[in-house]
């Protein structure tokens, strides 16, 4: 009973406060990532935005809201995420569709409140609305997306290990170039969703869903293979607590625990 319980994730609702915070902090980073996202994707002065731009907005905006609130939910901010997590048994079943629905929701708000600030004229650009390019076929923005979801969660998988704790200090920035990586590679082809949420919001607001089911089925499909070949092949092993320690000792910390010691003979002596 006790197994089934931690599957499903009864036991997450134990702790109140904990789950929602975290519900929380998952619909705020989706406000922002749609807000501040999309609007990288407006022309409001007229001249047309580069993709180098887009880009790098979308993995600054991942970079600072994974520093800021990873601590509170983990930092997901996508259902493919989410997904993946969840494939690789790192959160609960019900947790995990609790983080797709509010974070679909803040897509939503962000995309709404983007709407609200952008003059009427503009809104016919899409607002940001994920699309697949005239020559680019279903199919192919399905491949394309599934390698963008496979990329973004090979990455969050790698940086996260519990047992590479030197990687931590550089996790948010390396999951952040992979968002960049995978829009200067592909926003020409299919906007570079990688985010089931973030294109359901602008999609409901421009009221667009043409080949909506691409931007769902392939950033999920690669996130879950990404999570189920780290996790059963490129898992870093366990070092234990000695090794780990020992990794991260400097020359400072060695002249500081001789100095202690010396310290603790001299009071020794008569």
């Amino acid at each position: 009973m006790g197994n089934f319980h931690e599957t499903l994730g009864i036991n997450d609702f134990k702790s109140k406060n904990t789950i929602w915070k975290a519900l929380l902090a998952e619909f705020l980073a989706n406000v922002l990532l749609s807000f501040f996202g999309c609007a990288s994707c407006v022309s409001y002065s007229g001249k047309a935005h580069g993709f180098v731009m887009i880009a790098f907005t979308f993995g600054l905006v991942i970079f600072v809201l994974v520093q800021t609130l990873g601590h509170v939910s983990g930092g997901h901010i996508n259902p493919a995420v989410t997904v993946g997590m969840m494939s690789a048994g790192n959160i609960s079943l019900l947790k995990g569709i609790l983080y797709i629905i509010v974070q679909c929701l803040g897509s939503l708000v962000g995309s709404a409140v983007l709407k609200a600030l952008t003059p009427e004229d503009l809104h016919k650009s899409g607002l940001g609305n994920t699309g697949l390019t005239k020559d680019i076929s279903p199919v192919q923005g399905f491949g394309v997306e599934f390698f963008l979801g496979f990329i973004l969660i090979l990455v969050i998988f790698g940086v996260c290990d519990p047992n590479r704790p030197e990687a931590k200090p550089a996790a948010a920035l390396a999951i952040g170039m992979a968002v960049a990586v995978g829009h200067l590679a592909a926003v020409d082809m299919t906007g570079a969703s990688m985010n089931p949420a973030r294109s359901f919001g602008s999609a409901l607001i421009a009221s667009d869903w043409t080949n909506h089911w691409v931007y769902w089925v392939g950033p999920i499909l690669g996130a879950v293979a990404a999570a189920l070949i780290y996790k059963h092949a490129f898992s870093a092993p366990n070092l234990g607590p000695v090794k780990i320690i020992e990794r991260y000792t400097t020359v400072a910390d060695e002249k500081e625990l001789k100095r202690l010691d010396s310290g603790r003979r001299d009071d020794n002596m008569p």
